[in-house]
């Protein structure tokens, strides 16, 4: 718009310009042929950048976008679905604790007559536990008395072995235990 009426009143200004222009493009080598072809190279590579490239990024993006309102409409749908859940939950609950208080009310009743009676039957275990004891009690002094005679005559037979000077033969060995298991016993 501006430039409109400054060539009009200069004819000789719009050629001065453009051999200015081509003055300077000579003085630093400006080709135009080469100016041309990297000009088509450039818009042939922009060209197939958008069909290739750009394009399908796009798409991409798009495929994107719905897939993530897809998402949150599927988070909608599951939250009123979670609300609903608790409230059923809540109501279950709630019966639940109803007949758990009945339960246990019952199951109190029925306990203080079950504790007497286990009460009664633990008394007479523990008694018959207490006469167990004292059998296997019995038992075992006997055993200790018995592993203890021999182990006397083991150690009367080797002092004696070692305090004669003799190697004991079996029937020596056998005397001296039974005499050591009735002086112990006595």
């Amino acid at each position: 718009m501006f430039i409109a009426p400054i060539l009009a009143a200069a004819p000789g200004l719009l050629e001065s310009l453009f051999e200015s222009a081509r003055q300077t493009g000579e003085q630093f080598g400006f080709n135009w042929p080469l100016f041309l072809s990297n000009v088509i190279s450039f818009l042939l590579v922009c060209a197939l950048l958008n069909r290739f490239a750009y394009r399908p990024i796009l798409d991409v993006l798009e495929m994107r976008r719905q897939r993530i309102a897809e998402g949150l409409e599927n988070a909608k749908k599951i939250k009123q679905q979670l609300a609903d859940a608790e409230a059923k939950h809540a109501e279950i609950l709630e019966r639940a604790n109803g007949e758990a208080q009945k339960m246990i009310h019952e199951a109190r009743a029925s306990a203080a007559a079950l504790a007497q009676t286990r009460q009664q039957e633990a008394i007479a275990e523990a008694e018959g536990i207490i006469v167990q004891a004292r059998e296997a009690s019995v038992l075992e002094r006997d055993r200790m008395l018995a592993e203890l005679r021999r182990e006397v005559a083991r150690l009367v037979v080797n002092t004696t072995g070692k305090v004669t000077g003799k190697v004991l033969t079996v029937e020596d060995q056998r005397r001296l235990s039974e005499e050591a298991a009735r002086e112990i016993a006595a």
